[in-house]
């Protein structure tokens, strides 16, 4: 109970709760949609923002917000204007983006302190904005997931038949990529470019095991799962006295093997 006294354990915890709400609402949206190779992209490409922004002397947080949403409208132009395949566009700017954010590091003088903490995550280099910013993100998109469920319903599962009724999907589909794009950033303090994705993936995994009668369904288990899995990670990781982001997805992965093993039999 010691800990609850210091102030970066209260914004842990918080962190991880806001986490646990966006990862459940857009996770299981980008799962449903089978975008978790986009969102990879959109992760790794956001580097590239990172290292820009420690050259210039800027928030490496906004750096990587700009790259972030100007590689997922990259992604959407240059399939329909570039009419280059989905998997091949994100594949080009995941690896330019890591590409100019590595060269921008090399370039920058000095030693850029919090690389690992973006690259694996840095719970104790949180600050209070990074925590308001995502619990903002957190409250928006749960309005957003109640007042246009059934349009996100539409797409999530046929984009096509959304189209028919009339529904904007083109921009729909813009907007959805860039919420996932600065849902994704935010969060990247937290767990890290290189484990971000395994809190907006494995959950509902695990969700879509247990809890898969409709999508309100799969993210409110997804969200309830990240938030057990987050919790329990940043507890054990506090004792063990190791990296949250790595614990967190370990814990997430001994969760997934258990459900799938106990399903099978």
């Amino acid at each position: 109970m010691e800990l609850f006294a210091y102030q970066f354990v209260n914004r842990a915890i918080a962190m991880m709760f806001c986490l646990a709400i966006v990862a459940g609402i857009v996770g299981t949206y980008i799962v449903v949609r089978r975008q978790v190779f986009i969102a990879g992209g959109i992760t790794h490409a956001s580097f590239g923002g990172i290292g820009i922004a420690y050259f210039a002397g800027f928030s490496p947080t906004l750096g990587a917000l700009a790259f972030a949403i100007l590689t997922a409208l990259g992604i959407e132009l240059l399939e329909r204007k570039g009419r280059i395949r989905q998997d091949s566009a994100v594949a080009m700017l995941w690896s330019a983006g890591m590409a100019i954010g590595l060269i921008f590091m090399f370039l920058t003088p000095g030693y850029a302190p919090n690389l690992m903490g973006f690259m694996f995550g840095d719970i104790l280099a949180l600050t209070n904005t990074d925590v308001a910013a995502l619990a903002i993100t957190a409250l928006l998109l749960t309005i957003c997931a109640i007042i246009f469920y059934r349009p996100i319903l539409y797409i999530s599962f046929d984009n096509d038949f959304a189209r028919l009724t009339g529904l904007p999907t083109r921009s729909i589909n813009i907007i959805t990529s860039i919420v996932t794009a600065i849902s994704i950033v935010l969060t990247i303090k937290a767990v890290g470019i290189v484990l971000v994705l395994s809190v907006f993936t494995i959950p509902q995994a695990v969700a879509s095991r247990c809890c898969s009668r409709s999508l309100a369904h799969m993210m409110a288990a997804s969200t309830l799962v990240a938030l057990l899995c987050c919790m329990a990670g940043l507890a054990a990781a506090f004792v063990a006295d190791l990296p949250v982001g790595a614990v967190v997805t370990v814990i997430s992965a001994i969760v997934l093997i258990a459900v799938v093993l106990l399903k099978h039999h």
